[in-house]
């Protein structure tokens, strides 16, 4: 199964808005004989991939993937079907598939007489899909906040320069950051005051997200911005009333009520409702402190990744801005998962309550 999850992690950022997964088939001695990925939306689903490159030898063997096998026909067969007639008599998986119009395989192949156990390495298989899982079970995306500050909390000095704070092994990861997303957002003060160009660099085969940019107003976006280039999708978010004529036949625009009174901007979960109508299912907010701490009052920020440099500034701006938070008992406690050094700098990878923890996993008895 951890080769499973392995070798599902190599479909990020390439089969929005169908999840990752991957698949490792043993013939009846136990050794393997194919593995698989999904690797693009569309295409031919891990265990497809798997069961080819083993062949007859997955007669009378077991299927180990980190989705319970689809049941449904859709631009591809049902993968419980497909592994019945390549005669695999046994099939583990790790995350009970919550979606209602593709769940359901573990009972077909049950009835068909395959030994079916759920829930191997759930918790590890769910951490890949986070974002997969927040779509089906929450109908918006996965909302990643990444920042890069100094140990002491500054995003930039005093005067304003930030570049570059971070090292050039800190920046090359963001990059693979965004080729891992749907859509990399930030607000208009961030357009504003660094002309942003948000486009993945460095990465091979990466296919580009759509670059959002938070235009309140329609205001802060004009023709000749780096973000509005060739080289990546871009939508303009802007207000139900907004005037956006300065941006017809310019960019794309998608309009979204105004936050509630009293509040500057526009309604953050109304917007991701609409992002996760455009079939994105992973956002990368990349803006401001100002707009961070909106999300984080939102509730909306799934993970944090904070790329620390070992550089003190003493004065500058904050790393998070105004977040509805005014008692340490308000505090938003998170988990950290993963910590690395890339090279002067540390990153620190933290999550809120994984997605995993509302998926069902079952057995072949419970579906029996």
């Amino acid at each position: 199964m951890r080769r499973a999850i392995d070798l599902a992690a190599r479909g990020l950022g390439s089969t929005s808005p169908n999840p990752i997964v991957g698949c490792v088939v043993l013939d009846s001695a136990g050794r393997t004989v194919g593995e698989g990925w999904h690797q693009r939306a569309g295409g031919p689903h891990a265990e497809v991939h798997a069961l080819a490159e083993a062949g007859d030898d997955a007669r009378g063997g077991t299927a180990v993937v980190t989705l319970e096998p689809c049941d449904h026909t859709g631009r591809t067969g049902p993968c419980s079907q497909a592994l019945i007639d390549a005669g695999v008599v046994r099939v583990v998986y790790a995350v009970a598939d919550p979606n209602p119009g593709a769940s359901g395989g573990a009972g077909t192949l049950a009835a068909a007489g395959v030994e079916v156990e759920g829930g191997l390495l759930a918790p590890e298989a769910a951490a890949g899909n986070a974002a997969w899982l927040t779509s089906v079970l929450h109908h918006r995306p996965y909302v990643t906040w990444k920042y890069a500050a100094t140990l002491d909390g500054r995003t930039a000095a005093a005067d304003g320069s930030s570049r570059w704070i971070t090292s050039q092994e800190s920046r090359a990861d963001v990059h693979r950051l965004r080729a891992e997303s749907d859509a990399v957002l930030v607000g208009s003060g961030t357009a504003r005051t660094d002309d942003p160009h948000l486009a993945v660099r460095g990465v091979p085969g990466a296919i580009q997200p759509l670059r959002v940019v938070l235009d309140t107003e329609a205001a802060t976006v004009k023709p000749g911005a780096r973000v509005l280039d060739s080289a990546a999708p871009t939508l303009i978010a802007v207000a139900e009333d907004a005037d956006t004529g300065a941006l017809d036949g310019v960019a794309d625009t998608v309009r979204v009520p105004r936050a509630a009174t009293g509040s500057a901007g526009l309604d953050l979960t109304a917007l991701l409702a609409a992002l996760h109508e455009r079939d994105v299912r992973s956002v990368l907010l990349e803006g401001g402190s100002t707009l961070a701490g909106a999300f984080v009052a939102a509730g909306l920020v799934d993970r944090v990744i904070g790329y620390l440099a070992p550089v003190l500034l003493g004065a500058g701006p904050p790393v998070l801005g105004e977040a509805g938070i005014s008692t340490i008992a308000q505090a938003l406690r998170l988990t950290v998962n993963d910590t690395e050094r890339l090279g002067p700098d540390l990153r620190v990878t933290a999550v809120g309550t994984p997605a995993h923890e509302a998926t069902v996993t079952h057995t072949a008895t419970e579906e029996s």
